[in-house]
């Protein structure tokens, strides 16, 4: 193997890789944001009484948890212009993360919801707090508690997965490194690099993942 190793060209475009880096992070933060909102709204939907509430949650779940994340960027890239709908690409990642983040949230907050016995709401209710009150402090917080490491799980592989948006010339940590590996043509540098920081991105959201936990809980999720 005659292959010369050279990390120069590629650590010589530190910006380019600091400025994907940064936007890497800047979509996955709205994504998970947005997408545990969304996910807690179609959990509600899908333990609503209205059956057709519940049809419309479960077949929305369904579709983006059986469907190829991939596919999903590119209908909403793609697919939309062709009804009038068109969407940059920046906008078109944070939707389709948005999106697949919330049918996969919405899942686990149901486990965790549905795994509140009913002897706790009872108490709630004896010790005379609000319907709002049993829900937020009796239901919702220990449920999210108890799930919470899959909900973490989850993020962070969403962080991973927008390596994808790439394929759509979304400016993120990927693309960034493409650029570079066609100006260079150090391929083998540049995926190494890109690897490395996408492990510390993933170590740094989830030491903030962990915070939150703490913050939220009052003591450390393990």
């Amino acid at each position: 193997m005659n292959y010369t190793f050279d990390f120069g060209p590629v650590l010589a475009a530190w910006p380019t890789l600091a400025a994907g880096a940064g936007q890497t992070l800047k979509l996955s933060a709205i994504a998970m944001i947005l997408g545990m909102a969304l996910g807690i709204v179609f959990m509600l939907m899908r333990l609503s009484r209205s059956r057709a509430l519940s049809a419309v949650a479960l077949g929305y779940i369904e579709l983006i948890r059986n469907t190829p994340f991939l596919v999903q960027i590119f209908f909403i890239y793609f697919g939309l212009p062709a009804i009038g709908l068109r969407i940059g690409p920046e906008s078109a990642a944070i939707v389709a993360m948005t999106l697949n983040c919330a049918a996969y949230a919405a899942e686990i907050i149901r486990g965790g919801v549905q795994s509140i016995r009913p002897g706790q709401i009872e108490a709630g209710k004896a010790l005379g707090l609000s319907p709002l009150s049993i829900y937020r402090f009796v239901v919702f917080r220990p449920a999210i508690r108890a799930v919470y490491p899959a909900l973490c799980s989850q993020f962070i592989l969403l962080t991973l997965n927008s390596s994808l948006v790439a394929s759509i010339s979304a400016m993120d940590l990927t693309y960034a490194g493409q650029m570079i590996d066609n100006q260079t043509f150090r391929s083998f540098e540049v995926y190494c690099v890109l690897g490395a920081l996408y492990l510390a991105i993933s170590q740094i959201f989830s030491l903030a993942l962990q915070g939150v936990g703490k913050l939220y809980f009052s003591y450390p999720v393990k």
